[in-house]
C-alpha cells in the first residue's frame, strides 16, 4: 500500500510539474528564418505564432510565390525549433523522475 501511495504522490508531483512546464513553454520563444533572413517567424514553444517579419524587397506582386514559399519554410523552421525547445523542457522535467524513455514522446 505504501508503494501505491508513493506512486500517487509522484503522479501528483508530475502533474504539477507538467502544468509548470506548460506555463514555461508559453514564455519560450523561437525564431524561424528563411531566405537568408528575408522572412522571420517568431513563435512560442507551444506553437503560438507571435510575429512575422517580411523584407520589403519581397512585397511585389511578382514575388508573391517566393514570399509564400519563404513563409512556409520559416514557419517550418520555427516549428522545428519550438518542438526541440519543448523536448528539452520535457527531458529536464522527467529526467529526475526515473520514468521510462519515450513515455511522453521523447
Amino acid at each position: 500500500m505504501a508503494d501505491f501511495l508513493g506512486m500517487m504522490k509522484q503522479a501528483a508531483q508530475l502533474q504539477s510539474k507538467m502544468q509548470e512546464m506548460q506555463d514555461q513553454l508559453a514564455n519560450v520563444e523561437v525564431e524561424g528564418i528563411s531566405g537568408g533572413g528575408l522572412v522571420a517567424v517568431r513563435m512560442t514553444a507551444k506553437m503560438d505564432v507571435k510575429g512575422i517579419k517580411i523584407d520589403p524587397s519581397l512585397m511585389k506582386a511578382e514575388e508573391r510565390e517566393v514570399l509564400e514559399d519563404l513563409l512556409v519554410t520559416a514557419l517550418s523552421d520555427a516549428r522545428r525549433k519550438a518542438e526541440t525547445a519543448m523536448q528539452e523542457k520535457m527531458q529536464a522535467l522527467t529526467g529526475g523522475l526515473g520514468l521510462p524513455p519515450g513515455l511522453f514522446g521523447q
